[in-house]
């Protein structure tokens, strides 16, 4: 076979395809998809190393991504309280699949729940999707440049490169539909997707993405790192986690330290405070704004977590707030402006109750303040996010008068975006605030204040998210990955 056009010269080569394969039990079809990814990135890593070494090409090298099919032809009567794990109409529902080895878990339980709950067998085959060379190289790899001289022609006439064609977010936000095969999405994203986000949190985090736990917390600070890292390695010597991972992957355990530190921190360093089964807990500083905090959302989501929260300080809007005060936010006015495009700022985005209790009750008890007592240091309610740091530096009658229309009580520059992405990711999200300046009123936050405060605030505030996110992860996944997340028409996959 060659290629039409100007890579006529160029035969395509590319491993065996194998038949496809079904499977009724999970384990065996998730073992097939392995074995197919496997020989597929080899083929691919093992012809780039040897056009490397010798500056010889002898096609154009071609590997496909492993692909899932699922084919019901009834309405099957599953349990109405679930909100994934089901198919809601007869069809045939496809997707790709990329590492495998990293979503072993996922997958299996995935297809475990289709199978149970449809009675149906799954298929294993290779799909039509080119795997880029990049997503075949091992983590931390490069592409160096120079291969482009040693072949004489572009890198894309030889090993495929990612197409954002196939990279894009249509089937979470709604707009993908059935594909030219008559197939729905079986899951919310493809492989190419998956791959693309995966090596940007490599490259964001400094730390690879097999470290990333179940439940995330993000700060806008990097006093609350700091206090993070202090708490995991308590929590370490008390047993009650495996391992902590620091950026550039160095992994502490009780047994001792291997590894070393970044050289710098990455662009929003991460740390890992990591349990066997990822029920624990990573914490990410996004930095400033809600561009970084769309950005890291965007790639987290693909690891599927089961909750995400936002701990982090806000400009507290009424006189009765106090610096250091908590606000638990329970609606959002969104003025961030970065997902205007994915999801319309006509979509309400509710609070969820499971969340919302874990961080009430976490509060609690952490305070020791209880029912009528806790109003002293936290208010419920709504909170505003902005795309500009210096709103206090424009006229304010017309900002201050919507903010109090929206019977606002905290503002800053990321929660709402967090929150969205979690609504439009179907990934249970919260925010926990707490005040630290109000420039309504004449209080701003100046070097002394703000450092007697990060000492007395910064730890209370983070145990709490910490406890928070402990009540969740005992949570049963049914109920924390509950139906308001869902859309009319949604992936059987989670």
């Amino acid at each position: 076979m060659r290629l039409p056009g100007p890579l006529s010269d160029l035969e395509i080569l590319h491993p065996v395809h194998h038949s496809d394969a079904s499977f009724d039990t999970p384990s065996q079809a998730v073992d097939e998809i392995c074995a197919r990814y496997d020989a597929a990135t080899a083929f691919l890593r093992d012809h780039f190393a040897d056009v490397m070494a010798t500056g010889k090409v002898a096609g154009r090298y071609r590997a496909f991504y492993p692909k899932l099919t699922v084919t019901t032809t009834s309405f099957a009567k599953v349990d109405s309280r679930l909100a994934y794990g089901h198919m809601s109409e007869p069809g045939t529902y496809s997707t790709t699949i990329s590492r495998p080895d990293l979503f072993r878990n996922y997958l299996t339980q995935q297809i475990g729940l289709i199978v149970q709950n449809h009675g149906v067998s799954v298929t294993v085959g290779t799909s039509d999707t080119p795997i880029p060379l990049h997503f075949a190289l091992p983590e931390g790899a490069h592409v160096e440049g120079s291969i482009e001289e040693r072949i004489q022609r572009p890198l894309r006439d030889v090993f495929d490169v990612p197409d954002l064609n196939v990279t894009n977010d249509d089937i979470v936000n709604g707009t993908a539909g059935m594909d030219a095969n008559g197939e729905r999405a079986l899951a919310p994203f493809t492989a190419q997707r998956v791959d693309y986000s995966l090596a940007r949190l490599a490259h964001y985090t400094a730390t690879s993405p097999s470290f990333f736990q179940n439940h995330v917390l993000f700060t806008n600070y990097q006093f609350y790192m700091d206090e993070f890292v202090a708490f995991a390695h308590a929590a370490l010597e008390r047993g009650e986690y495996d391992s902590f991972v620091e950026p550039g992957n160095r992994i502490t355990t009780r047994e001792g330290t291997t590894g070393t530190l970044a050289g710098k921190l990455p662009q929003m360093p991460t740390y890992h405070l990591t349990r066997a089964d990822g029920s624990g807990i990573t914490m990410v500083n996004i930095g400033v704004g809600p561009s970084n905090a769309k950005t890291i959302t965007d790639h987290i989501a693909v690891l599927r977590p089961h909750a995400w929260l936002m701990l982090g300080h806000c400009a507290g809007l009424r006189h009765s707030q106090s610096l250091g005060d908590y606000v638990l936010a329970h609606a959002y006015v969104r003025e961030d402006h970065v997902l205007d495009d994915d999801l319309p700022v006509w979509v309400p985005i509710p609070a969820l109750a499971e969340v919302q209790v874990a961080l009430e009750d976490a509060v609690e008890e952490i305070t020791g303040l209880r029912g009528y007592e806790l109003k002293k240091i936290m208010r419920t309610g709504t909170v505003v996010t902005i795309d500009n740091r210096n709103w206090e530096l424009r006229d304010q009658s017309g900002p201050v008068q919507r903010l109090s229309q929206s019977r606002a009580i905290g503002l800053d520059m990321e929660s709402a975006t967090i929150a969205a992405n979690g609504f439009r990711f179907r990934v249970p999200y919260g925010t926990l605030l707490c005040v630290s300046d109000k420039p309504l009123h004449g209080e701003l936050k100046l070097p002394g204040m703000a450092t007697d405060f990060y000492k007395r605030q910064v730890a209370q505030h983070l145990l709490i998210g910490i406890r928070a996110m402990e009540k969740l992860s005992e949570m049963p996944l049914e109920r924390l990955h509950s139906r308001k997340l869902r859309s009319f028409e949604e992936t059987a996959f989670l």
